[in-house]
C-alpha cells in the first residue's frame, strides 16, 4: 500500500495541532515567534504565551503585523500550572474567540517560558480528557543559543530536556562562536538528539513550513509520514557510543567546584546522561505481551523515559500501530492504514534519562524473546 492509498480519520483530521515552542531563558524564542507570526502560514495560528511572574513582558517584545491573537498565562509557569492555566486556556479558546460563530484559527503555537519542561504540557495533551479530543501535539521545536548553550547545559537539567525531546532545534546567535565552538555545541546535541533536524537561526529567521506538520500525519495531506517522524536511521550513529557512555557514568554527580570551562573543553563528557537509540523487534507482538511491557517500563523506568515513538506490528492485526510516550504517559496506539514498505518490524525510538538499549531490551524479553 503506497502512502497515496493512506487517509485519516475523520476525527483525527479534525483534531487542532499544537506546536510548542520552548528553549532556555534567553535563547532567542522570542526573536523566532517574531518572524513566524508574520508569515502567511501562521495566519489561523492562536499563539499563546507563558511568562513566570507577575507582570508578563513577552507579549511587548512580539511585533504584530497580523490579526494573530496572543494570550499570556502570567500566573506561573506552565510546567507548575499545567492543570490550571494552559487546561482552562485550551479548553475555552475554541468558543471565545470566534469570528462570526465560527473557530478561525486552525492550529495554535505555545511558546513556553524559559524554564520549562516540556514533558507536563505533552501530558496534557495527551491525556486530559477534555483537550485530547480537540488537539494533538504537532512538534515541539527548541531554540538552543550557539554561544551559551554549553554552559547552560551543564548547569540547568530543564536546558537539557528541551533538546532532547525536540523534534526541531534552532541553534541561534552561531554568528557570535568560532567553528570549534559552534563544533562542541553539534556534538553535545548529537549525544542529546540524534535524529532532530538542525537549522541555524540568525536573528530569529525561520520559515514556518520547517517548524508546522512536524507530527505523525501531515495536516495538509493528511498522509502518515512514517519515515520522518521516526528518524529511525539517524540512532545508529548514537547507539556506537553506548559503550563509551557506560564509562562516563561517575561524571553524572560531579561535585559543585567542577569548572564550567572543563566542561566546555571536553567535548567527550556525557553528563547530560542522555541516551538515543532504536529497538527493533523482528516478531509480531502479542498484544498482551506489549500491554504487559509498558506497564513495565512505566513501572520501572517510565520517569527516566524523556520520548518514545514506535511503529508496532501486533500479532494478529494486519496494519501496524503508532506509539508515542513521554515519560510515565503512553498515548493509547494508534492504528495506521497499511505499511509504507515490505520491513513490518516493530521499531521504537527511545530518549532517555540514563536508561540503556540493553535495559530496554532485558525488560522486553522478561516476557518472552523476540529475535
Amino acid at each position: 500500500m503506497t502512502n497515496q492509498q493512506y487517509h485519516l480519520s475523520k476525527s483525527e483530521s479534525t483534531l487542532i495541532p499544537v506546536t510548542l515552542l520552548t528553549g532556555f531563558l534567553g535563547s532567542g524564542k522570542t526573536s523566532v515567534l517574531n518572524h513566524l507570526v508574520c508569515q502567511p502560514e501562521m495566519s489561523d495560528a492562536l499563539v499563546i504565551i507563558n511568562e513566570f511572574g507577575e507582570m508578563a513582558l513577552d507579549h511587548e517584545l512580539v511585533a504584530h503585523s497580523t490579526e494573530n491573537l496572543v494570550m499570556e498565562m502570567s500566573s506561573g509557569c506552565v510546567c507548575c500550572s499545567i492543570r490550571g492555566d494552559l487546561v482552562q486556556t485550551l479548553r475555552d479558546i475554541t468558543w471565545r474567540y470566534v469570528r462570526n460563530g465560527k473557530r478561525w484559527f486552525q492550529r495554535v503555537l505555545i511558546e513556553t517560558t524559559g524554564l520549562a519542561d516540556p514533558a507536563p504540557i505533552i501530558h496534557t495533551l495527551i491525556t486530559h480528557l477534555q483537550i485530547a479530543r480537540k488537539y494533538k501535539l504537532d512538534g515541539i521545536v527548541s531554540t538552543v543559543d550557539a554561544a551559551t548553550g554549553i554552559n547552560t547545559m551543564n548547569q540547568y537539567q530543564e536546558a537539557v530536556k528541551q533538546a532532547a525531546m525536540a523534534d526541531i532545534l534552532l541553534l541561534t546567535k552561531a554568528d557570535l562562536v568560532t567553528k570549534d565552538q559552534y563544533d562542541v555545541i553539534l556534538n553535545r546535541l548529537d549525544k542529546i538528539n540524534p535524529a532532530a533536524p538542525r537549522f541555524e537561526v540568525i536573528n530569529g529567521e525561520i520559515t514556518a513550513q520547517k517548524v508546522l506538520n512536524l507530527g505523525l500525519f501531515n495536516a495538509e495531506d493528511k498522509t502518515p509520514n512514517v519515515k520522518r517522524w521516526l528518524k529511525q536511521e539517524a540512532y545508529s550513529e548514537s547507539e556506537s557510543h553506548e559503550h563509551n557512555l557506560e564509562h562516563n557514568h561517575k561524571h553524572h554527580n560531579h561535585s559543585a567546584h567542577d569548572s564550567h570551562d572543563d566542561h566546555h573543553h571536553d567535548i567527550s563528557r556525557h553528563d547530560d546522561y542522555i541516551r538515543a537509540f532504536c529497538f527493533t523487534i523482528e516478531q509480531p507482538i502479542p498484544e498482551n505481551i506489549l500491554t504487559d511491557w509498558l506497564e513495565l517500563l512505566k513501572d520501572f523506568v517510565g520517569s527516566k523515559i524523556l520520548r518514545v515513538k514506535g511503529i508496532l506490528n501486533i500479532e494478529g492485526k494486519e496494519n501496524p500501530l503508532a506509539l508515542h510516550g513521554v515519560q510515565h504517559i503512553f498515548h493509547p496506539t494508534a492504528p495506521l492504514p497499511g505499511w509504507t514498505n515490505e520491513d513490518h518490524r516493530s521499531k521504537l525510538v527511545f530518549i532517555t534519562y540514563g536508561v540503556s538499549r540493553n535495559v530496554i531490551e532485558k525488560t522486553f524479553n522478561i516476557f518472552g524473546k523476540y529475535e
